[in-house]
């Protein structure tokens, strides 16, 4: 099921599905009211299932317009009925099995005339205007009828899924839309860039009417927290009123509720503190679990130029975690620069990330880079189908350019940089070719590294 959730995540994905799953029920429907009514042509379904494929295989299209989608079939129809007419008037009644070439020709040409002219050029109008003259035992005009009213009701079901599902499928489908509001700080290194951290997870969490962050500071293995033993499983909640009797906790306590108040002060939202005693990193997992967060926002660390193991070891764990690399004095990123590599949860996690820190009157640039000019169609609609969804300030950006090189170029220009940490990439990949976060140490700007929970 998680693997399906993230799957479906992939825009082509679910749109994909829905033509597979949906168009084959409204096509049904509609067969099933033909049989009942021995009016209705059979020649009605080609156009409406390629005219239906058009409709929900590209929602935000050219030609996805409820409106456009009947007028074209109906106007296609009406063409073909008009040609069928003036071939009768010129060369007398035909058999309906035999059309004659005028017909064919004047039909496509008075389609193509007047869908130009009514900016409703669509592929279905020529075949309607086709199949008018080849309807057999049914009258043209009643094809013409039954073409409209079927359009209509397609129509109609696709605008419906478009508006209900489609546009709002960010609610239903992106997990971080609907979560990653209680957010868990490791107040870890330097206190100046752990409590930059911390703000950092602030403006992320304040974005959600739920939203929390704890601030969580771990003791070594041999003090005692709260009473509990040292090394012991639980990570005790320290409540802030009162004293431990342990000095090394209630210093830690301190610590934390300065930060903390800064955090109520400055951003408006509630914080806990957490002090836990024993090894770092199942003491962080633990502590999620226990205060119910579902992001953890840590200050970013390096051993002797690679990764830390504890940050490593967050990233691939079981929660969405975030890696903060400081380099400013600022509080607030309103210019974001998002880096894509390929559609995903990830993806769309890190535009989420970066709009809510962004805001209403912030800009989020929303990037991915190509090797070559053929790729940029694809990459365009990629992107495209990324930040539909999202609210603000947001564009969207192709670089024919190394992904390094582009930051490089453009990072000064903004207060943060956002990408992924590979973690869909197999351990020779990444060997061979590292991370795009461990090949941009030295930039003028703050760096967000994503790393996708399981």
């Amino acid at each position: 099921m998680v693997a399906f959730r993230r799957w479906i995540e992939h825009t082509s994905n679910l749109l994909h599905l829905t033509v597979l799953l949906l168009i084959p029920v409204l096509i049904g429907a509609v067969t099933f009211v033909s049989n009942a009514i021995d009016t209705l042509s059979f020649l009605l379904f080609p156009p409406l299932a390629s005219g239906t494929y058009t409709l929900f295989s590209d929602p935000e299209g050219r030609y996805a317009s409820p409106y456009r989608f009947i007028l074209a079939l109906t106007v296609g129809a009406l063409c073909g009925l008009v040609a069928y007419g003036f071939t009768a008037w010129v060369h007398g009644p035909t058999d309906m099995a035999i059309v004659h070439p005028s017909s064919a020709a004047l039909a496509i040409f008075l389609a193509g005339g007047a869908t130009w002219a009514l900016d409703v050029e669509a592929p279905s109008a020529f075949s309607t205007a086709l199949l008018t003259l080849v309807t057999g035992d049914v009258e043209p005009v009643e094809y013409v009828v039954s073409i409209f009213a079927a359009s209509l009701v397609i129509a109609g079901v696709f605008a419906l899924w478009r508006e209900e599902f489609y546009e709002r499928r960010a609610e239903y489908l992106y997990e971080t839309v609907r979560g990653d509001d209680h957010v868990l700080v490791p107040m870890r290194g330097d206190g100046e860039v752990a409590t930059r951290t911390a703000f950092f997870a602030a403006r992320l969490a304040a974005a959600h009417a739920a939203g929390k962050v704890v601030l969580l500071d771990v003791l070594p293995p041999g003090e005692v927290v709260d009473g509990e033993a040292a090394g012991s499983d639980s990570t005790p909640n320290v409540p802030v009123s009162e004293t431990t009797g342990n000095p090394a906790a209630d210093a830690a306590v301190e610590r934390l509720e300065s930060t903390a108040h800064q955090l109520r002060t400055h951003v408006g939202i509630p914080v806990e503190v957490v002090v836990a005693s024993g090894d770092s990193l199942p003491a962080t997992t633990e502590a999620a679990a226990n205060t119910n967060s579902d992001l953890i926002v840590t200050p970013y660390e390096e051993d002797r130029g690679f990764l830390s193991d504890y940050v490593r070891g967050l990233f691939g764990g079981e929660y969405d975690t975030v890696a903060f690399r400081s380099v400013g004095s600022e509080y607030c990123w309103r210019r974001v620069l998002v880096l894509v590599a390929r559609p995903g949860d990830s993806a769309h996690a890190m535009i989420d990330f970066a709009s809510r820190l962004a805001g209403e009157t912030g800009s989020v640039s929303v990037t991915t880079c190509i090797s070559a000019e053929v790729e940029r169609r694809p990459a365009e609609t990629k992107l495209a189908n990324l930040v539909e969804t999202v609210n603000g300030n947001v564009e969207t950006r192709v670089s024919k350019s190394d992904v390094t090189a582009f930051i490089d170029a453009n990072a000064a220009s903004y207060d943060l940089v956002v990408l992924g940490s590979s973690g869909d990439r197999s351990a020779a990949s990444r060997f061979i070719s590292p991370p795009t976060f461990e090949r941009i140490r030295e930039i003028d700007c703050d760096v967000a590294v994503f790393d996708r929970g399981l």
